[in-house]
């Protein structure tokens, strides 16, 4: 009970004002164009990923109906390559993002601090500006949402992997 009289005693805005001041506070429209950005990202990375567990789980029956054993495992690896050039690309399309944005006077601390953000690792000193101050969030949910992805994606081929290795003990 103690919690819930808290709550009621602590004068909390309505979501519609804390909304308004939050975006008074960033202070420009281009962060609902970053916002949108995220979103394309996340969708392109979202086909990206499940091409290639598409084209994984096809070239792996492929291989299984002509009994060719341990390529799958070669193409589950190279499969893992392709994901983590497509989460370095996207690292990249952010730095470029902030460059475009003016966000930091150089490229590469821009570039380090997309890497820091898309990573979540975020152990950097960055100084942004107030209407820059949720960049960080936006590129770090994007991060976290397109690791997910791939991780369900490369989850989803390993469990083939080892359903072949327990039918086929070769």
């Amino acid at each position: 009970m103690y919690l819930i009289d808290l709550i009621r005693n602590a004068d909390l805005p309505s979501f519609a004002t804390l909304f308004r001041e939050i975006n008074t506070d960033m202070g420009n429209g281009q962060i609902w164009f970053v916002l949108l950005l995220a979103c394309f990202m996340l969708t392109v990375h979202g086909m990206i990923v499940l091409s290639i567990a598409g084209t994984f789980h096809w070239l792996d029956q492929k291989l299984e109906n002509r009994r060719i054993y341990g390529a799958n495992f070669v193409s589950y690896f190279i499969a893992i390559l392709l994901i983590i050039a497509v989460h370095f690309a996207e690292i990249i399309a952010w730095a470029y993002i902030c460059v475009a944005l003016k966000v930091f006077p150089t490229n590469p601390q821009t570039f380090y601090f997309a890497g820091e953000m898309y990573t979540t690792v975020g152990y950097g000193d960055y100084s942004l500006t107030e209407h820059w101050r949720v960049l960080p969030i936006i590129i770090s949910f994007t991060g976290i949402f397109a690791v997910s992805m791939s991780g369900a994606a490369l989850y989803s081929m390993m469990v083939n992997l080892l359903g072949h290795s327990k039918q086929n003990p070769k």
